[in-house]
This record gives C-alpha cells, structure tokens and sequence, in this order.
C-alpha cells in the first residue's frame, strides 16, 4: 500500500521546510510513504526549498493557475507514480501532520473513499468571529448542496482512496475543496469526516483575501457545481417558482373579473401569460440539460476508463522494465 502525501504550493519556500519534516515516515498499514510538491509557478525557491527538505517528487507548473488546478494536477502526478491513497496538505503546515493516521485509517478499512479533516471550524480560536461563522454558512450550505453530512467544507487536509481520485474532476479555478464534495455526493462517493487539529498560523489566508471576495467566489462555485449536478432540480424550482407566480396573476384577475371588475386588470393578463411561458421554456431548458447531464456522464466515465488503463499500462511497463 503506497501513501504519497502531496502538498500544493505557490511562494511558499519560508514554510515548505517545516512542514516536510513534520511529515510522517512511517503508519500503520502504508508500505511505502513519499512526499510531493506541486510547485505553482512560484516566484521564489519553492522548488529547490522542497528538493533540500528530501521531497521525493517536485511538479512545476509553468505559470501560477490557482489552488485548484494544482490539487488537480498534484492528484494525476501521484496517480502516475502508483499512490493507492493520496492525503491533500497545505504548504503553510496549518495541519497537525500526526493527524495524518486519522485520515487514512477510513480508506485503508474500508469505510471510505474521500476523508476530510474537520477543524471544528465553529470553535476555531484562529478564526475570527465573522470567519468562523462564513465556514458554518459554507458547511451547511454546501451540507444541502451535496447531500452529504458536511462539519467543514473548506478543508483542504483530507485523504482521497486511487478510485476516487480516477473519478475526481476540478473544473473551476477557485477551489477544489467545494466542488469535490459536492461531486462526491453526487457520485455517492463515501465520504467521512474526522477530527484533525491545526497548528498557530504562520500567514495570512491567501484563499480568503477579504469577505466579500470569499463569499463571490464560493457562492458561485457552489452554484455551479450544484446546477451541473443537479440540473433538473435547479430548472423545476425556476420554473414552478415562475409558473407560480403566473397563477397567483392569473387567480387574480379571475376574482376580479367574476367579481364584475376584471375590465382594469389586464395587466394581470399579460403579466402572467409572459411569467408562465417563461415558466415553461425554464422547464423546458431543465429537461435539455439533465439530458446534457446524461452525456456528461457517460463522457466522465469514459474519462475514468481512459485514466485506469493508462495506469495499468505505466505499472505494467514499471514492472517490466
């Protein structure tokens, strides 16, 4: 059983040391334990800090992309090297690395294919009030998203099994840590959470640069994620809500017209016939992407087979050569 344990970095060479040798050499259960660094386009010596500390694999990305193309990235690199179990940790070392056990532990007994560390962000005395209140509206709003029981969203410590890292797909350029749930749930992929701890902060948040820009951002990758997930759900409440309010103006000139009055509410007329056609295409347009929905599937799908034999063939030549 192969653990590799990659760390996503970008301008990080003044912490990377101490997190690297926080890092566990040995755990019960794992036969072999390496370390990779995804280095995102630092500007500074990234690279050279991880390959001093004796990471056993650096990936440089040409250019910064973002947190979440180089989770993504990091993900294939560690498949492509044989990793049966891949735990996510920040370069910044926020997470206690003991903590590391706690993550596996539900993968190698089988009880899970996705854990992520809970900080028990409602308590979390590193986070302000205002803060710590954002994660508990996350959680929960991502909790409805996803369908899944969900203490801490914004976890990026979290250990993902070979199988579902073959099906994870990262399509915003935000975050990986929202979406995944979210497709986890989708995918009923299982997913656990357990108690990690984290360390005092040695830098400000570069993912959270102020609350408005927090809330833009993580509002609409929940949104997008859910509706392409979940398209049908999302049309049918449009357009009922649409369809609604149709009939509401529609009952409404009604009363007035048996009523003996209905000659000065035209307008009602009107209103409604244009929200209860637009009611409808939404309904319409819902049905069109769950199909579209479908097709995506069977793309995804095809993907994970592609990605599977392509594994097999690398181990095959491994072994062989």
């Amino acid at each position: 059983m192969k653990l590799i344990i990659q760390i996503p970095c970008y301008n990080e060479a003044q912490t990377l040391s101490s997190t690297v040798q926080a890092l566990p050499r040995t755990l019960p259960g794992i036969d072999v334990i390496e370390y990779m660094v995804v280095d995102d386009g630092s500007e500074d010596d990234t690279a050279l800090v991880a390959q001093a500390a004796g990471v056993h694999y650096v990936v440089r990305m040409p250019h910064h992309l973002g947190l979440a193309a180089g989770f993504i990235t990091g993900l294939e690199a560690c498949l492509n090297h044989g990793a049966d179990v891949i735990v996510n940790t920040d370069a910044d070392n926020q997470y206690n690395a003991d903590d590391i056990q706690r993550l596996v532990e539900p993968i190698l007994s089988g009880k899970a294919d996705l854990v992520v560390g809970d900080r028990g962000v409602a308590t979390l005395a590193e986070f302000s009030p205002a803060k710590r209140l954002l994660q508990r509206l996350g959680s929960w709003v991502t909790a409805q998203a996803s369908g899944t029981k969900t203490p801490d969203a914004t976890s990026g410590f979290r250990a993902i099994s070979r199988e579902a890292a073959l099906r994870t797909m990262v399509l915003n350029e935000y975050s990986y840590t929202l979406e995944t749930l979210i497709q986890a749930g989708a995918r009923r992929i299982s997913v656990t959470y357990v108690p990690v701890r984290t360390n005092p902060t040695t830098r400000p948040s570069r993912l959270i640069r102020s609350i408005p820009h927090y809330l833009a951002n993580s509002s609409a990758t929940i949104l997008r994620a859910y509706t392409m997930y979940r398209p049908l759900r999302v049309f049918t409440f449009l357009g009922g809500l649409m369809i609604s309010l149709g009939l509401i103006g529609t009952g409404r000139f009604l009363y007035f017209y048996f009523t003996g009055s209905g000659a000065g509410h035209i307008q009602s007329v009107i209103l409604s016939a244009v929200l209860l056609i637009l009611g409808f295409q939404i309904l319409l347009i819902g049905l069109l992407a769950d199909l579209i929905g479908f097709n995506r599937r069977i793309l995804e799908e095809v993907l994970y087979r592609v990605r599977k034999l392509e594994l097999e063939e690398t181990e095959r030549a491994r072994k062989t050569g």
